[in-house]
């Protein structure tokens, strides 16, 4: 639950539908204040979600692959989540009465809590969300 990569992929996002122009990992970096090579990580998740496209050499640098308005925050989600929002299972013993159930009732609430975030997260554009921002 304590995962970045959702805020820092939404601000790489962000600053490529405000600037609107092909932008160096060194300066994303400087914008979230963190190493590039962590950037670089990111975009290369972004890009393999078709959500940004990346240009090398002179001029080079990360632009969005398609117009803001049409990419969904709950796109975004998706493409850096790894787990559920209320993280993973522990390992109970088998033995105890809640122990031998209680991980199949926190699926269950875990799937509807990640269910409730993307259908938040569908109704807001990166478009909407980089309004914010004057």
């Amino acid at each position: 639950m304590n995962n970045i990569e959702f805020a820092t992929a939404l601000h790489i996002l962000t600053l490529l539908a405000i600037f609107k122009e092909n932008l160096s990992s060194a300066y994303i970096a400087g914008s979230i204040n963190i190493n590039p090579a962590m950037v670089r990580k990111s975009l290369g998740v972004l890009r393999m979600h078709g959500l940004i496209e990346t240009k090398e050499g002179n001029g080079g640098g990360s632009s969005l692959a398609k117009p803001a308005d049409k990419v969904l925050l709950s796109d975004v989600y998706r493409a850096v989540n790894e787990a559920l929002l209320l993280g993973k299972l522990n390992k109970p013993n088998p033995e105890c009465k809640v122990g031998k159930q209680i991980n199949q009732h926190l699926t269950k609430l875990y799937h509807r809590a990640d269910h409730a975030l993307i259908k938040e997260l569908s109704s807001i554009t990166l478009a909407d969300f980089s309004k914010k921002f004057k």
